[in-house]
């Protein structure tokens, strides 16, 4: 009986213990940390199109605003609002008695100075004969009327500069068109006062025959090539009816207050349908030269910090500052120091510490 309770003494204690171990080892198992699954993608260059519409203005091929360049009244206005003009065509005269009144002086000026210089240059060849033979003319007076005739020839040179000067501002009261056009604006009437200090300009020319499409381009756009040259636009004046500009030029650099280039189209405005003021609407279709990488937007993180996505490398987490590009659809455009084949996580987030270990879970973009 002795030997049979030995044994079941060794039976409970060996129980006992077996129990013990099972429970620590339950109690330990949950103590190692336990690794979260993340949906991932495979990061690939692509090629994409994309059609945006942006706001434009529509401007005249030439505009001048006419101002007087000399003071006066206006003696007569030949135009008005809406008429055609043709390059050189009088379309105002002012009236400037006192500046008539310099222009006759100073012509009476050179006339004056042109007799005393035909009298200083006769003198002057009397006395070059007479000293010819020797002792009659003293060198020192050959030599002053040599000078007064050069001086007299030097003040009618300046006195036909000085009615140059005049004649010019005297054809100043003849205003002229410069160019072919329509005059869009006329804040003149006959006996107005004008001059350099005026703020309103007479007239305003406008050569709409061509018009200027103008679109402001954002900075993420200006890499990207215009699918064709030209450009379909619509204006309010004309609803659903679609127009074509070809693309003349770009202006090479970004506006620093809105970030956007200036890319300027042409539009033949025939039988100027188009008026130039009016605010359009234009479609480009983009594409780049070259693939690009586009992920889905939920990638892309942006806090108040930076912009960033997460990669995932050798099971752990990394943020990589990228910069937007094209949004196209629900997917955009990223530039920065990212590779194709890397391995990124579909939706980001900055409750993703970086180095935290996660498992990839592969899935298409």
């Amino acid at each position: 009986m002795k030997h049979i309770a030995g044994i079941l003494v060794i039976i409970i204690t060996k129980a006992v213990l077996t129990t013990g171990c099972k429970s620590n080892t339950g109690k330990e198992q949950p103590s190692s940390a336990k690794k979260d699954s993340v949906a991932v993608f495979i990061l690939q260059k692509e090629s994409f199109n994309k059609e945006i519409s942006f706001p434009g203005e529509l401007l005249p091929m030439e505009r001048a605003e006419i101002f007087a360049k000399v003071s006066g009244h206006v003696s007569s206005i030949k135009v008005d609002i809406g008429d055609a003009v043709q390059k050189g065509q009088v379309i105002a005269v002012l009236d400037a008695p006192e500046m008539i009144a310099n222009y006759a002086q100073v012509n009476s000026d050179v006339q004056t100075a042109r007799s005393k210089y035909a009298g200083s240059l006769d003198a002057y060849k009397r006395i070059t004969n007479a000293a010819k033979v020797e002792g009659t003319v003293a060198a020192g007076e050959l030599e002053r009327i040599k000078s007064q005739m050069m001086a007299d020839s030097s003040n009618i040179e300046a006195a036909k500069s000085k009615l140059n000067a005049y004649a010019q501002l005297k054809d100043y009261l003849i205003i002229r068109a410069p160019f072919s056009g329509v005059i869009t604006q006329r804040n003149i009437d006959p006996g107005t006062l004008v001059g350099t200090g005026n703020t309103k300009p007479m007239l305003v020319v406008e050569n709409n025959n061509m018009l200027r499409l103008r679109l402001p381009v954002p900075e993420a756009y200006t890499s990207a090539n215009p699918d064709a040259s030209t450009v379909q636009f619509t204006v309010d004046a004309y609803p659903g009816v679609p127009f074509e500009a070809k693309l003349s030029r770009k202006a090479g650099a970004l506006n620093l207050i809105n970030r956007t280039e200036t890319w300027e189209f042409l539009y033949a405005n025939k039988g100027n349908q188009l008026k130039s003021g009016m605010f359009a609407n234009a479609s480009i279709k983009f594409a780049r030269s070259a693939p690009s990488f586009l992920v889905p937007s939920t990638s892309v993180v942006t806090n108040q910090e930076k912009r960033f996505v997460i990669r995932l490398k050798d099971g752990k987490t990394e943020w990589v500052d990228v910069r937007n590009g094209i949004a196209v659809g629900n997917k955009t455009e990223i530039f920065g120091t990212i590779s194709e084949g890397d391995t990124l996580l579909v939706r980001g987030t900055d409750e993703i510490k970086p180095w935290k270990e996660l498992i990839p879970k592969f899935q298409p973009k």
